[in-house]
């Protein structure tokens, strides 16, 4: 366990706001105009409140209640609270797809914290992108941080039901398409499908972006689960900012918490929650901002033998409410514990280990959190394939999936772009039926740009109204948390860098081995060849600003989509003798 560095010490921000020199003296009297007590910079912790609050990101919509409850923690732990704004990166809003912004808001949550005189740092998010870009800019900086989520929505409600936010929306989409449900009924649930403050209340992005969170031991025992309108939100708000205090005081950073050990932790943890794939790429980008060494092959391997035994859509049956009021994540953990494949000694950001702060938790509800022999699937995890289709790798969520389609050989249907999907995709003359395997181009990290959520294609109407509910789908996009199915994502290298995938034709045949972990595409080297050498990279969508340099710069999905030259980069300072003051 870390030793506790000596208080009091001299912090961070008595650069900019200790001494008499005529710099602190700028400093300090800028920041009293808006009425602080002269004691305010007596060498108290500065801790920011780092908000990710936005209108236009619903999930976030109510976080400025939460940061009031920050400050309340740190002023009564004897700190000095600030709040600043970053960018909010909304799921259900932004365009192209939130996926392009989530290293453009990491930036600034960076250079917010770098540049500012603040000693600590509460990371308030929620929606699905903006937990990995607090984390991902925080730990560039590798100053004391904790993290609070605002937590999911309650439960949907439509006609006596419970429906899940997102994953309602598939399924009624899909029933639609098939006739199982007029358009007046979709309509209809709409209203009930997000009825509180919150993130989506299913085991989504958001859900499992803040149980990873929670996992790598960077939020307080419990953060994950609680609903957004539960007051036991406020609570955890209100200590995390007591605790942010303190770990200032003794110097604990997201270096000695996100370890190598965390990170196995965090995945394994995924695999029991049935996670989102999303997950693959926050955690892979997060470990590269802090030097972890991590990659596809440890995601396969520590996840494959997890059983799922959490019982949420879009795995399972319930919703994020039950699963706090079932114990929460810290259940979870301790199961995964009591599996014997869970780092015990892991430092949290309590100070403690993670095994202490869940050993004597209480699972409440065994239909939600399930016992090991009931899981869900006893090989859960995220499934990474490889072959020539995949050389760099494709992620599949087992839990998610259907067992028959774990070894299949079928026919591509293949569609050029998401437009050429939308184009043919409800034609009669289709030519497709259940045994044929559809192909996305053209929608990975730099094609798309940004990795849209469209991997997980709807199927065909002359396919619906036959019964079926799941094919095979394969592409370089991502599917939401929220979403279901047969479905190969995160394909690598992608299509507009040249990957296998833009050679795919409509006719080929695809083998995909879940159990064996291939997915070839069944056509010579010499027809690959002559493919290859008759390819045409396709132009790009941007030209300039931000989008370029995304477009220029990002990695491939394998790598977790961060910009390159953002990896590896951690604790730099700003020499403050550049001051133009």
């Amino acid at each position: 366990m870390k030793k506790k560095a000596e208080w009091p010490r001299r912090l961070r921000s008595y650069d900019w706001f200790g001494g008499t020199g005529k710099n602190a003296i700028m400093h300090r009297s800028w920041m009293k105009n808006q009425g602080l007590p002269a004691d305010t910079f007596d060498g108290r912790p500065i801790i920011g409140i780092c908000n990710t609050w936005s209108e236009l990101t619903p999930c976030n919509a109510h976080l400025r209640d939460l940061a009031e409850r920050v400050k309340r923690g740190v002023y009564e732990a004897g700190g000095f609270p600030v709040e600043f704004p970053v960018f909010s990166v909304g799921e259900s809003t932004l365009r192209p797809t939130a996926m392009m912004f989530r290293n453009l808001a990491a930036m600034d949550v960076e250079e917010a914290i770098r540049g500012n005189p603040v000693d600590g740092v509460v990371l308030l998010g929620g929606c699905d992108k903006t937990t990995p870009s607090l984390l991902m800019g925080a730990a560039s900086v590798d100053i004391p941080v904790i993290l609070v989520s605002g937590g999911p929505m309650l439960n949907g409600k439509w006609r006596g039901k419970d429906v899940g936010s997102g994953t309602a929306v598939w399924q009624f989409s899909e029933m639609v398409k098939s006739g199982e449900m007029t358009l007046e009924e979709f309509m209809d649930a709409e209203q009930g499908m997000a009825r509180s403050a919150g993130s989506c209340m299913t085991m989504g992005t958001a859900s499992t972006m803040a149980s990873m969170a929670e996992a790598l031991g960077m939020t307080l025992p419990g953060n994950a689960a609680i609903p957004a309108v539960d007051a036991r939100r406020r609570v955890i708000s209100q200590l995390s900012g007591r605790r942010i205090v303190d770990m200032v005081k003794e110097d604990l950073k997201p270096s000695d918490i996100l370890t190598k050990e965390a990170f196995e932790n965090a995945i394994r943890v995924n695999g029991a929650v049935g996670g989102s794939t999303n997950a693959v790429l926050h955690l892979l980008a997060l470990a590269g901002r802090i030097g972890v060494e991590l990659s596809l092959d440890d995601w396969d391997r520590l996840g494959r033998d997890v059983p799922t035994i959490v019982n949420l859509q879009p795995s399972g049956k319930h919703l994020m409410e039950e699963f706090y009021y079932a114990g929460g994540l810290p259940v979870v953990i301790k199961a995964v514990g009591e599996m014997g494949i869970l780092h015990k000694d892991a430092i949290t950001v309590t100070g403690d280990t993670i095994w202490n702060g869940v050993k004597d938790v209480v699972n409440y509800n065994d239909d939600v959190i399930l016992p090991r022999e009931k899981a869900l699937t006893q090989s859960g995890g995220i499934a990474v394939l490889r072959g020539n289709l995949a050389p760099k790798g494709a992620v599949l969520k087992p839990s998610a999936a259907s067992p028959h389609l774990m070894q299949h050989k079928g026919r591509a249907v293949v569609f050029e772009s998401i437009e050429d999907y939308h184009a043919r995709i409800n034609r009669d003359d289709l030519d497709i039926d259940e045994t044929c395997i559809m192909v996305l181009k053209y929608c990975g990290p730099k094609g798309y740009p940004g990795m849209a959520e469209v991997g997980n294609m709807g199927l065909p109407p002359k396919v619906l109204k036959k019964g079926i509910t799941d094919m095979i789908r394969i592409s370089d996009a991502r599917m939401s948390g929220t979403a279901y199915g047969t479905v190969i994502l995160h394909t690598a290298p992608e299509a507009a860098e040249g990957g296998p995938l833009a050679l795919v034709q409509n006719g080929d045949t695809i083998a995909v081995d879940v159990p064996a972990r291939t997915i070839q595409l069944e056509v010579s080297d010499e027809e690959l060849a002559r493919r290859r050498a008759a390819w045409v990279k396709p132009d790009m969508p941007i030209s300039g600003g931000y989008g370029k340099l995304y477009i220029n710069t990002v990695m491939q999905a394998d790598q977790g989509a961060d910009l390159d030259f953002l990896v590896g980069k951690r604790g730099d300072e700003i020499p403050m003798g550049r001051d133009s003051h």
